[in-house]
C-alpha cells in the first residue's frame, strides 16, 4: 500500500523557523508492527487535543477541542485535518510565533490501536471503530463523520464505545485525572495497571452482551418484580453495585410503543403521572419490560421521598425522575434468564441511543460493595443494592440481589392512631404492625416526623379505614404499654394502609425504638409488609465485614473518586460546578500535598457554594475520611487540630464542600517555632495591579538586604504572597515580630504605597502586608488551594522572573490551573525545600529583639 502523501503538512510549514519534523526521512512501519496512536495536547490560540491514527505511512489526524473521553455520552467534536509523518508522534517542544499552530505541544497518550474492520474503507465511509491501548486511554472507540457536502472543514465525533472501560465523566475525567506529558512523566500502559474483568465491569465491551439465553416471547400482561434480601454486610466477590433509591419502585410496560405504568403492588399509575408515560413512550422503543424506581431529587441531588409523595398526590410529576435497572423483556424476547450484565449493556444502548431527562440508567460504580456503603453512609443515602452480573430475573426475593441499609428503616402498617391534643382533624401517634406468620403484630408507634399538613392529610385517610375493634393481636403489646401510650384514646382502623419508618433499633420484645414517620408507601401491598430480618447469605457476606474507606487512589494511577452531586453549581459567576473543582484537586493533589504534609490545616467549606454560608473548620470529623487527628496536647485547651497528608485526604475533603485548604506557619513536630515567615500583600481600594507587581519587588529586595531568599505566589484573590523559608528556631511571637518590623520599615521608607495597618480605612490607595498572619494559630491559603470567590482564583507558586508577566492575583483558576501546569516543567519553587534560613542578621539590622518571654498563644 502507497504512503499517504504529506504535501499540505509541508505547505504550512516553514522548517526553517519551526522544529517540528517534516517528515522527509520517516521510515514507513513495517506490515507486523502494531499500529500506533499519539494524542499530542497542543496549546495553541486556545487549548485543543491532536488525536492521530498510523495509518499507510502517516499519521491520520483530527483537532479534538475538548479532548477524549471515557464516557459514552460526551460526544467530542473532532476537526479531520492534515495528515501529519509518523515522526510527529514524539514530538515536544514550542512551534514559534507567526507559525501555523504556534504554541506549545507535549505528548499526553501514545501506543497502539487496533481497527476493527478496514480502516480505509472506514475512513471512505466516515465510521472507524477502534481500541487503544495507552498510558492513559484504553478500550473501544469510534470516529463518525458528521460533516455534510460542502462543508469547510471536515467535522467527525470522537466517542468511547460501551466496554469494560466506559465511566461516566462525573466519576472520573481522565483530561483532569491525568493532564501531564508521558514522555516526562511514563505511566506504562493502563491495562496493565488497571486491568479490567468483564464480570466486575458495569457494561461489557463490543460483542458481550449474550442473549444466546433469551427465549422468543409474547409480552405478558403483567410481571412480577425481582426483590432483593436485606443483609447486615457488604458482600465479598464481583457484584454489580448500585445505589438503593428513596423512592417507589415501578415497572413500565411497553407495547406498540405506548407505556403503562405499574406499581410493586400491581396498581396502574400511567394517570398518576402522565408526562413520565410520554417520557417513557418517547425513547422510541415498541415493546419491553422496564424495571426501576421513581424519585424526585432534592436541592443537593439526593432523592427527596417526601417531595416524591407531594409530586404523585398533588399532581406535580413532571419532577418524577425514573432510574431504571433492569430490562426482562424486549422486542418480543424474554430475557429473564440472559445474565443480569448482558441486560443492563443492552438497557444501556437503548437509553444512551435515545436521550431523556426523565429517564435514566440506574449507575452502577466501579467499587466494591463496601467501599460504596461507606459512600452512601458519607452521602446520607438510603443504602445500597448489588447483584450478581450472572443472575437472572426472577420475579420473587432473592439472594443474588441483596440490599444493605445504612440506618434501619422499613415499612409498617397503620393499625391504629390517636388524636392529636389540642389540635382537631390532625394525627397525634401511629400505631404500627407487621404481618408475622398471619397475624397483624403490633410493633410499636410513631409520634413525628410530619408536619400540621400532612397530620390533617394521615387523620382524613384513618378517618376512612376507622373501625371499632383492634385488627392487631393485641396479645402482642407489652404488658403496661398499651396504657402508657393510649390510655383509652386509640382508634383502630383497617390494616390497609402503609407508611415508611426510620428508627434506631428493635426493642427485645419487638418494637421500634426513637421512630420517625418518612412518608406514605402507596405502592406496596399492606399483606406484604413484614419485619425485615437481616440475613447472611452462604458465606457471600462476610459477617462483620470490616467497611473500606471510600477514597481515591493516588491519581497517577488514573483512578478516581467519585463525585456527589456532580453538578451543583459552587460559583454562580462563572458556573463553576462541584465536579470540576474535585477533579482540580484531584490533578493537583500530589503537588499540593508538601505544602500540607504535617501542618495543622483549616478547610473553609462550602455546602451551599460560595454564595451561601462559609465556615471554617480546624477539628477533624469522621465524614471527611482519610483527614488525620492531631495530638491534643499540640495545642492545650483546644479540640484537637487536622492534618490532610495524603491525596485522599484532600479528595475526601472536596467532596464534602471544602473550597480552601489553610496551613500553619509550623509542622505538627515543632508546633511552637515556624518553618517559614508569609508576608501577604493585600491591596486597599483603588490600587492598581502595577503597584501590586511592584510592592513584591520591594518586598523582595527588602528582605535580600536582610540576607533572606524569598518566594513568590498568587494568592488566588487580589493580590501576591512572598514566603520565607526559615529553620524552626524561634517561636511564633519572635517571627511575628520580625515580619512586624520589616511591614513597618516599608511603610516608613515608601509611605505613599505601604500601610502597617490593617483595616479598610488605612488601606485606601494603600498596600498592607500582612504580617498578622505569621502569629500563633494563624494560617494562609496553601499553594494550589482555591479560593472561595468569584472565579475561584488559585494561589500558584511562581517564579520572580514570572511576575512582571502575571495579570491578576487570581492569574490561574480551578478551570486553568492544571493545564497551564501541565505546559509548565520547571518546578520555580524548587529550592524552596531546602532553604533554612536564619532571622537573626535580620532581627539585629531591624532591632527586633531576639528572644521573649515565651507566649505560644501570641
Amino acid at each position: 500500500m502507497a504512503q499517504r502523501p504529506l504535501s499540505r503538512y509541508r505547505q504550512k510549514r516553514n522548517f526553517d523557523v519551526t522544529s517540528e519534523p517534516s517528515g522527509a526521512h520517516a521510515a514507513r512501519g513495517t506490515d507486523d508492527r502494531a499500529l500506533s496512536f499519539v494524542v499530542q495536547k497542543h496549546w495553541a490560540s486556545r487549548l485543543h487535543y491532536d488525536f492521530r491514527l498510523e495509518l499507510d505511512g502517516a499519521l491520520l489526524s483530527w483537532a479534538v477541542p475538548k479532548g477524549p473521553s471515557f464516557d459514552p455520552s460526551k460526544m467530542q467534536m473532532a476537526i479531520h485535518v492534515e495528515d501529519h509523518p509518523l515522526d510527529y508522534a514524539s514530538f515536544e517542544g514550542t512551534i514559534p510565533p507567526r507559525q501555523y499552530g504556534a504554541g506549545t505541544v507535549i505528548v499526553w497518550d501514545r501506543g497502539t490501536w487496533q481497527p476493527e474492520g478496514d480502516p480505509r474503507e472506514g475512513m471512505e465511509k466516515g465510521k472507524l471503530v477502534f481500541r487503544l491501548h495507552g498510558e492513559k486511554l484504553a478500550g473501544w472507540w469510534e470516529l463518525v463523520r458528521i460533516a455534510k457536502k460542502g462543508d469547510k472543514q471536515d467535522r467527525w465525533m470522537l466517542f468511547k464505545k460501551k466496554d469494560a472501560w466506559a465511566r461516566p465523566v462525573a466519576e472520573y475525567d481522565v483530561i483532569t485525572a491525568l493532564p501531564d506529558s508521558v514522555v516526562a512523566h511514563p505511566l506504562g500502559p493502563v491495562e496493565e495497571r488497571e486491568p479490567r474483568g468483564s464480570a466486575a465491569a458495569a457494561s461489557p465491551g463490543p460483542g458481550a452482551i449474550d442473549l444466546s439465553a433469551a427465549l422468543r416471547a409474547a409480552l405478558p400482561e403483567r410481571l412480577e418484580p425481582q426483590l432483593a434480601t436485606l443483609v447486615e454486610s457488604a458482600p465479598a466477590g464481583e457484584w454489580i453495585v448500585e445505589t438503593k433509591f428513596d423512592g417507589y419502585r415501578l415497572m413500565a410496560r411497553i407495547e406498540h410503543g405506548a407505556a403503562r405504568l405499574v406499581t410493586r403492588g400491581g396498581h396502574d399509575w400511567t394517570g398518576k403521572m402522565k408526562p413520565l408515560a410520554a417520557a417513557i413512550e418517547s425513547l422510541g422503543i415498541g415493546s419491553a419490560w422496564l424495571d426501576g424506581e421513581i424519585v424526585v431529587l432534592g436541592a443537593h441531588g439526593v432523592p427527596d421521598f417526601n417531595a416524591l409523595q407531594n409530586a404523585i398526590d398533588n399532581a406535580r410529576s413532571e419532577a418524577i425522575e425514573y432510574f431504571v435497572f433492569d430490562l426482562p423483556f424486549h422486542d418480543g424476547n424474554d430475557l429473564r434468564k440472559v445474565p443480569l450484565a448482558s441486560r443492563r449493556a443492552l438497557l444501556a444502548s437503548l437509553l444512551a441511543s435515545r436521550a431523556s431527562e426523565r429517564v435514566r440508567l440506574s449507575q452502577a460504580f466501579p467499587a466494591t460493595p463496601a467501599q460504596m456503603l461507606e459512600a452512601a453512609r458519607q452521602m446520607q443515602l438510603e443504602g445500597i443494592v448489588v447483584k450478581r452480573p450472572d443472575a437472572p430475573y426472577v420475579s420473587q426475593r432473592t439472594e443474588t440481589w441483596l440490599k444493605i441499609k445504612c440506618s434501619l428503616r422499613q415499612e409498617f402498617v397503620v393499625c391504629g392512631f390517636t388524636d392529636r391534643s389540642g389540635a382537631r382533624g390532625e394525627v397525634g401517634s401511629l400505631f404500627l404492625g407487621t404481618w408475622q406468620h398471619g397475624t397483624l403484630t403490633y410493633a410499636g408507634n410513631v409520634g413525628t416526623g410530619w408536619d400540621a399538613r400532612t397530620s390533617r392529610d394521615l387523620h382524613r385517610r384513618l378517618l376512612a379505614l376507622e373501625t371499632k375493634t383492634p385488627t392487631l393481636d393485641v396479645k402482642s403489646i407489652a404488658p403496661g404499654r398499651w396504657s402508657r401510650r393510649a390510655a383509652g384514646a386509640e382508634r383502630w382502623v383497617r390494616p390497609e394502609l402503609v407508611v415508611e419508618v426510620s428508627f434506631r433499633e428493635w426493642t427485645p420484645d419487638g418494637h421500634v425504638r426513637h421512630a420517625v414517620y418518612a412518608g406514605l408507601r402507596p405502592d406496596k401491598p399492606a399483606r406484604d409488609v413484614t419485619r425485615e430480618q437481616p440475613r447472611e447469605i452462604g458465606g457471600s457476606v462476610a459477617a462483620g465485614a470490616r467497611v473500606a474507606r471510600a477514597a481515591a487512589p493516588a491519581t497517577s494511577s488514573g483512578t478516581s473518586v467519585k463525585v456527589t452531586n456532580p453538578e451543583r453549581v459552587i460559583d454562580p459567576s462563572t458556573g463553576i460546578a462541584k465536579v470540576q473543582l474535585v477533579r482540580y484537586y484531584e490533578s493537583v493533589a500530589e503537588r499540593m500535598l508538601p505544602h500540607l504534609a504535617d501542618r495543622p490545616v483549616s478547610l473553609v467549606r462550602a455546602p451551599e457554594g460560595i454564595a451561601g454560608e462559609l465556615f471554617f473548620q480546624r477539628h477533624p470529623e469522621k465524614r471527611i475520611a482519610g483527614v488525620r487527628e492531631l495530638d491534643a496536647a499540640l495545642w492545650p485547651g483546644h479540640p484537637a487540630l487536622l492534618a490532610v497528608d495524603t491525596p485522599a485526604a484532600i479528595l475526601s475533603a472536596a467532596q464534602m464542600n471544602t473550597i480552601e485548604f489553610h496551613t500553619w506557619n509550623a509542622t505538627a513536630a515543632k508546633i511552637d517555632l515556624p518553618d517559614r515567615v508569609v508576608f501577604d500583600l493585600d491591596p486597599g481600594e483603588g490600587v492598581s495591579w502595577t503597584h501590586v507587581q511592584e510592592a513584591a519587588l520591594l518586598t523582595r529586595a527588602i528582605l535580600t538586604e536582610l540576607g533572606l531568599e524569598s518566594w513568590l505566589k498568587t494568592s488566588g484573590g487580589k493580590g501576591l504572597h512572598v514566603v520565607v523559608p526559615i529553620a524552626p528556631r524561634l517561636h511564633h511571637e519572635r517571627v511575628k515580630a520580625f515580619s512586624a518590623a520589616v511591614v513597618r520599615h516599608l511603610a516608613k521608607t515608601i509611605p505613599e504605597r505601604f500601610v502597617a495597618r490593617s483595616g479598610g480605612a488605612h488601606r485606601v490607595g494603600k498596600i498592607f502586608v500582612d504580617y498578622l498572619r505569621n502569629g500563633h494559630s494563624h494560617t494562609t491559603a496553601a499553594a494550589f488551594s482555591a479560593r472561595a470567590r468569584p472565579g475561584l482564583g488559585v494561589s500558584m507558586p511562581v517564579a520572580w522572573e514570572q511576575l512582571m508577566a502575571l495579570k491578576s492575583g487570581a492569574q490561574w483558576s480551578v478551570q486553568t490551573a492544571r493545564e497551564y501546569l501541565s505546559f509548565e516543567q520547571h518546578d520555580p519553587w524548587a529550592g524552596y525545600w531546602t532553604a533554612r534560613q536564619s532571622l537573626a542578621a535580620g532581627m539585629k539590622t531591624l532591632g527586633v529583639a531576639a528572644s521573649a518571654p515565651r507566649n505560644v498563644a501570641g
